[in-house]
């Protein structure tokens, strides 16, 4: 479902900001923040009332920002999203009719997994690409080596998100299991809310400059 260009994207990047945004008028100043810091792949959640039109200003003014919308639970939102021009989209768990629909649509999608009977089903409906919800809280990168063992021969890439900081995101992007790691750590809420520009610049950075000192 992801083209290999789309991946390679993710993969270079390494690490994808996961954002809520409240208040449309902060969408465009955090992308930039983003971009200025090094990073240029968000996961821009569907929590709010103004996620879709934050998307549309982002793409209109930031065309350079790769964009996937989160938290895509119904298909009615995969059809939105696909029509409004998002990049992928992600999910916080499995759920056939929404990736059933994805693939209706052409919208590159990674459902949550956290068990093998999890990948199972996602191998099955065709992905490869497979969100790890919520990752430290469901044993880490222990863990999703050892559940992702029986299935290495299937090429399968994976997309932690859940617990992750500038702390412990390195040992994950060193794995090679990882195409890229999802934090809300970047941005978090109250700094968009905030207006902390400098703050999300600062941490896209750092987070830019590990992922690159790792993966060259």
């Amino acid at each position: 479902m992801f083209s290999e260009e789309l991946k390679e994207k993710l993969y270079e990047c390494g690490a994808i900001a996961t954002l809520v945004i409240d208040d449309l008028e902060n969408a465009v100043p955090v992308a930039k923040a983003l971009l200025d810091g090094g990073i240029w792949v968000m996961e821009l959640t569907l929590r709010t009332p103004v996620a879709m039109n934050a998307m549309l200003e982002i793409k209109k003014q930031l065309p350079e920002m790769t964009i996937g919308m989160g938290t895509v639970l119904t298909t009615e939102q995969v059809k939105q999203v696909s029509e409004a021009g998002a990049d992928f989209a992600v999910s916080p768990g499995l759920n056939p009719n929404v990736v059933k629909a994805a693939i209706k649509y052409g919208l590159p999608f990674a459902p949550g997994i956290v068990t093998p009977s999890d990948i199972e089903l996602a191998v099955e409906l065709g992905c490869k690409f497979l969100k790890y919800f919520p990752a430290e809280p469901s044993g880490g990168l222990k863990y999703l080596k050892s559940m992702a063992a029986p299935y290495n021969h299937l090429g399968l890439k994976y997309l932690p998100l859940g617990g992750l900081n500038q702390n412990n995101f390195g040992q994950y992007i060193e794995d090679p299991l990882i195409l890229a790691v999802g934090g809300s750590w970047i941005a978090k809420r109250e700094f968009i809310k905030n207006k902390e520009w400098e703050k999300i610049k600062e941490n896209a950075r750092q987070a830019a400059e590990l992922v690159k000192k790792i993966r060259g």
